[in-house]
């Protein structure tokens, strides 16, 4: 044997193996503050022990370094159009359904489940982001589906069953069931009403789909909601993978989608002929109908932005205290305990304003309160565009915290750092989004009128929050070229709504570092330009429950 080189030291231990829901002060807070308070949290420790176990984070690494496999044809030259997946997507997937993050809150009539869903979305989410995806859509198909009373009855207890069954089967054979969307084709994308994909009615009721969709996720979904061209108009359908008389129904998988992010899932691109389709809602009223998936995807966006804020953060820290530089613990150093602290306050903002906006979903669709329904309408793409705008510039700070560990695929924060950009994109990229704001502000004025009411419950407590809503107020009534300056006006909203979120129920060592960057100015274009004077120390502090 040669001789060792060297002794390997000044490396943090593996992260692994905690209760990453009971390192979460923010995300306990949160659920103290709700209605699941008596009842979430321990399911939520249980779910946070598997999320930081060794197992759970093999289980993410596997499925991203296997992704799936398309299987057009089988050996003997018949068609079969399926994705093979790696076994760790599959016990990813087993998990995340056991846990009810598919579909709790509409099997579950106790109050505050979908705040509860949403803590549970925060502390599953990095463990892998890509399964969540048709988890996700599972979760968001059955408010859509309700708008068609028939089918509902028919799919909704498959829907909300616990039993994760990846077999290739009719719906009918198997315990549970997860659904997928196809809204996107290439000539439209966000427009949709551009789409060309045709439904034909039939005498039995039902409708003959032809057409392409350039982005379908998660083709082995049992069924799918898909948006198509009808005699009335742009309708929606749901797509099963099985015909009703236990035949495959023709769904052609041309390609699986090479991916930034999201690898351990499947996207694919699909072509229907003649595909068996079931009416849901109003012909002719397809987009209004899909909006109800659409808004339960896009809360789920805003949380997975949240979750990768959360990780990135705890990652930043957990290696700043055990590395040491120039004779003291980084943690130690004022520039990075600067840029640690300014970390820790963007994803304090972030978890604090999701969570918030999960209780709307509550209180909107449990006991029909007509303020948090407009309240929701308003809030859901303002929180929606600024909490994905921050994650990928949050991600790459936190990566450069580890500086050249940091870019090693093995940190796990390259991935973090990949699938940052998704959640702006999907469910409605940066300007659809701003223009979805002005649209609601156009069509629901009282939306804008109970959103202020929000803003100001705090601005009494502090100047800065104040100025910064009068400011925004002042914005909405000189609005002159508002498809210009939607960026800007969705933006500050979404500050003064964190500030003042953050002023209410934050810590104050962070609502007041919050009030003096993000609405007073005092701060640079970069991470770690807090202003002299910031309790970074307490900030930092409040994420070092960790064992050191």
């Amino acid at each position: 044997m040669p001789p060792e080189t060297h002794e390997v030291f000044n490396q943090p231990p593996p992260l692994v193996d905690y209760d990453t829901f009971a390192a979460d002060v923010v995300l306990q807070e949160a659920i103290a503050r709700g209605a699941a308070s008596s009842w979430a949290p321990a399911e939520l420790h249980e779910l946070g022990i598997l999320a930081g176990s060794e197992q759970a984070r093999s289980w993410g690494e596997q499925a991203n370094a296997n992704p799936p496999q398309l299987k057009v044809f089988d050996r003997y030259g018949h068609r079969i159009d399926q994705v093979e997946y790696h076994p760790a997507y599959h016990d990813l997937m087993r998990s995340a359904i056991a846990h009810g993050l598919h579909a709790w809150p509409w099997a579950d009539a106790r109050s505050g489940a979908h705040a509860a869903r949403a803590a549970k979305m925060l502390t599953w989410y990095t463990v892998d982001s890509g399964h969540t995806c048709p988890v996700s859509m599972t979760y968001a198909v059955l408010p859509a589906l309700r708008h068609q009373p028939d089918l509902a009855s028919e799919w909704e207890p498959r829907l909300v069953s616990r039993v994760y069954d990846e077999r290739y089967a009719p719906a009918t054979e198997k315990a549970g069931v997860t659904c997928g969307m196809g809204m996107t084709e290439k000539q439209g994308g966000s427009d949709v009403r551009a789409n060309t994909t045709a439904a034909v009615p039939l005498d039995d009721g039902t409708y003959a789909i032809t057409g392409h969709k350039w982005f379908c996720s998660a083709p082995m979904s049992d069924a799918f909601l898909v948006l198509a061209q009808a005699p009335r108009g742009l309708s929606c359908f749901l797509v099963p993978r099985w015909r009703p008389d236990g035949t495959p129904n023709v769904f052609r998988l041309q390609r699986l989608k090479d991916k930034l992010g999201d690898r351990s899932n499947a996207s694919s691109e699909v072509e229907f002929v003649n595909t068996f389709a079931q009416l849901v809602g109003e012909e002719g009223r397809g987009v209004r109908t899909i909006i109800e998936m659409v808004n339960h995807t896009r809360l789920d966006c805003s949380l997975g932005s949240a979750s990768i804020m959360r990780r990135a953060t705890v990652e930043a820290i957990w290696h700043a205290q055990h590395r040491t530089a120039f004779g003291k613990l980084l943690v130690e150093q004022p520039l990075m305990g600067n840029v640690l602290a300014d970390l820790a306050i963007e994803s304090e903002a972030a978890t604090t304003t999701v969570m918030w906006l999960a209780d709307l979903f509550d209180a909107d669709g449990r006991e029909h309160d007509e303020r948090a329904a407009a309240l929701q309408r308003l809030a859901l793409p303002v929180v929606k565009y600024w909490t994905c705008k921050r994650a990928p510039v949050h991600a790459a700070e936190a990566l450069e915290c580890l500086g050249g560990a940091g870019f090693i695929e093995e940190s796990g924060l390259p991935r973090l750092f990949r699938q940052s950009p998704l959640n702006g994109i999907w469910e409605g990229s940066g300007n659809v989004i701003c223009l979805d704001v002005l649209r609601a502000m156009a069509r629901s004025p009282e939306s804008v009128e109970v959103l202020f009411d929000e803003l100001n419950e705090a601005a009494g407590a502090d100047r800065r929050l104040a100025d910064a809503v009068e400011d925004v107020s002042k914005q909405l009534a000189d609005l002159s070229e508002p498809e210009w300056m939607a960026r800007r006006l969705v933006e500050r909203l979404a500050l003064a709504l964190q500030g003042s979120l953050l002023v209410r129920f934050g810590d104050q060592a962070v609502a007041d570092a919050f009030c003096s960057t993000r609405l007073a100015g005092d701060h640079g274009q970069t991470f770690g330009s807090l202003p002299t004077g910031t309790d970074a120390t307490r900030i930092v502090g409040r994420h070092l429950t960790l064992s050191s």
